[in-house]
């Protein structure tokens, strides 16, 4: 399956390489879960649990509004319960205003802006581009939270 997962991450992004500001990951390596049918990825989670926090790193669903993103954040969301997790934690890029909408949508709240953090990112992978979605310059990343649960 790790197999399926690179070359997934590398169709749809170029590299399973992810950069963000809280660290360098290969989104083949981590933790995750897909949806697949007809033996094809359809959406794809990727997270890792830290000691009271889940973050998702990626979450990829190729068929837009099938809830299959809603269903791979949920899983995440359960995982990130059972392992002692408090709150949920996602980055996306200034740019990718579907992504800010689902996840407000679905209980996150943003946090905080990480100004220069892509511009940043570029250094470790210059395969990132300039300009994003909708003609939107790429600089900053904006980090979201969801509770969980309530800390004893």
């Amino acid at each position: 399956m790790q197999k399926e997962v690179r070359h997934f991450f590398i169709e749809q992004w170029g590299s399973s390489q992810m950069v963000v500001s809280s660290g360098i990951y290969d989104c083949a390596e981590l933790e995750g879960f897909a949806y697949m049918e007809s033996d094809q990825i359809q959406g794809l989670v990727t997270y890792v649990l830290r000691d009271k926090e889940v973050e998702i790193i990626s979450l990829d669903s190729l068929i837009g509004n099938s809830g299959i993103g809603s269903r791979l954040l949920l899983a995440v969301e359960q995982i990130g319960i059972k392992h002692g997790a408090v709150k949920s934690v996602v980055i996306t890029t200034n740019d990718n205003l579907r992504a800010l909408g689902f996840y407000q949508r679905r209980g996150y709240r943003l946090e905080q802006i990480i100004h220069d953090a892509v511009t940043q990112a570029r250094e470790q992978k210059s395969t990132i581009p300039q300009v994003g979605y909708d003609k939107i310059p790429l600089l900053d990343e904006i980090l979201l939270t969801k509770k969980l649960k309530e800390q004893k």
